[in-house]
């Protein structure tokens, strides 16, 4: 007879599975969304997680559950299903803009300071531009847009301004959030006919920084609903600040009186990093861990990791506590050891802009098939395979993936690649193609 799952058992089974949900979804959709869940007790096949408040608890259900479950149910063929539940203490209380109407809880991380920032020649505009909006106490331009892709500091900009202005000007009322969490905060606030709160809400701080707005585009009430907002607070001098993976003018999927506002202001680029960025960036980090290096280690990293800044200090922390805790010495060998799944893959970047030209070529069908909503088999066909070589081939999440694809969302994706996964099983065609596209990609 079986025993029954012990807690311990259910933390185990629950954090087995937390390295595919990172690899699946992101960092900073897993942290924001999945990580914060908690075991609670698992019956009959049914596991029951807690999120921290029903905002959360909604979102996952809506965005995540299904595919959590169908993973879970892949490690541990006990758990058919699984139920998401609110703390209780958190169940009393229904405030759909709790995560940021308190100054207390803008979320901000306490590493992402003006102090942590290190400056170089590709973020020196944007820095500086972040500086004056978080010491300034009149608007100077409105609004402050910066852009960049993945891992180059825009988020660690925008958290340092947030913190900047909570510690020099703490009566300014600040909102701070990702345009993901104010399209479901619209949403609910349609949906319980409270649109009146909502509009009271963003339309009365003094500084209104969104994060990611990308997350918006095609989301056409989202977008007239922010843009009525936008407007409401520029005619009151109030500050705008907004981070995105593409200038306004290049924004797919957002209507063009929206992307005109957007570039009204200041509009800053971060440029991916240089060798002497990279490597400041190492001396410092290195610095904070309190550990010595050798600067030839510092400098092969520096050379080797140039994709972003993020992959680069999470290459220095495995490499540090590697040293830790073998009790060896840091040197470029045992780097090289530590390192050689992500330098390997740092070798042969493919992009996903590489990966659509190819497969369009490939198949005889226009680059623009790749991004727009047309559903002939001859085109969706050719765009399912370029999604599933994009999820093998690099290192983005679904949701980076979708966007790339005409801003198609992340459950898109994943029915590509599975749907791919059957046809190579099935027809020996595709099975071929596949592997002639990945080997080309990979040459």
């Amino acid at each position: 007879m079986a025993h029954p799952a012990t807690r311990a058992d259910l933390e185990g089974q629950w954090n087995n599975i937390q390295p595919r949900l990172l690899e699946e979804y992101g960092e900073k959709t897993y942290l924001r969304w999945l990580k914060p869940l908690s075991i609670v007790d698992q019956q009959k096949g049914c596991l029951r997680l807690a999120a921290p408040n029903v905002f959360m608890r909604d979102w996952v259900v809506t965005n995540y559950a299904e595919r959590v479950k169908d993973i879970l149910h892949s490690e541990h063929n006990n758990i058919n299903r699984l139920d998401i539940i609110v703390t209780p203490l958190e169940d009393l209380s229904d405030d759909v803009f709790s995560e940021v109407q308190d100054d207390e809880n803008l979320n901000l991380d306490p590493r992402f300071t003006f102090d942590n920032f290190v400056v170089g020649k590709p973020n020196e505009l944007a820095h500086a531009a972040a500086r004056k909006v978080a010491e300034s106490e009149t608007v100077t331009f409105n609004p402050l847009f910066l852009y960049g892709g993945v891992g180059l500091g825009k988020t660690h900009l925008m958290h340092a301004i947030a913190w900047h202005i909570k510690k020099c000007h703490p009566k300014r009322k600040v909102i701070y959030l990702s345009a993901e969490k104010f399209m479901y905060q619209f949403v609910r606030a349609l949906r319980f006919k409270d649109t009146v709160s909502f509009k009271d809400q963003f339309r009365s701080v003094d500084v209104l920084m969104i994060d990611d707005v990308q997350f918006i585009s095609g989301k056409d009430s989202t977008q007239e609903e922010f843009f009525h907002t936008f407007n409401a607070l520029v005619d009151q001098n109030r500050q705008i600040i907004i981070s995105a993976d593409k200038s306004p003018s290049d924004l797919e999927g957002m209507e063009e009186r929206l992307k005109s506002r957007l570039g009204w202001g200041l509009v800053a680029d971060i440029h991916p990093t240089t060798y002497e960025l990279r490597l400041g960036i190492l001396q410092a980090k290195a610095e904070k861990l309190e550990v010595s290096i050798p600067p030839s280690v510092l400098e092969f990293l520096a050379h080797k990791i140039s994709s972003n800044i993020r992959e680069l200090e999470g290459a220095l922390i495995r490499v540090v506590a590697h040293s830790t805790l073998v009790g060896r010495q840091i040197t470029l060998e045992s780097t090289q050891e530590v390192l050689k799944d992500l330098l390997r893959a740092n070798d042969r970047r493919v992009t996903i802009e590489e990966i659509q030209k190819r497969v369009a070529e490939y198949y005889g069908i226009r680059l623009a098939d790749m991004h727009s909503p047309r559903r002939a088999r001859a085109v969706a066909r050719p765009r399912q395979v370029a999604m599933y070589l994009s999820k093998h081939l690099t290192s983005k999440s679904l949701p980076e993936i979708g966007r790339k694809f005409g801003g198609r969302d992340h459950t898109t994706i994943l029915h590509a690649v599975k749907k791919i996964d059957e046809l190579m099983e099935r027809e020996k065609s595709i099975h071929e193609d596949i592997d002639l596209l990945r080997r080309t990609l990979e040459s």
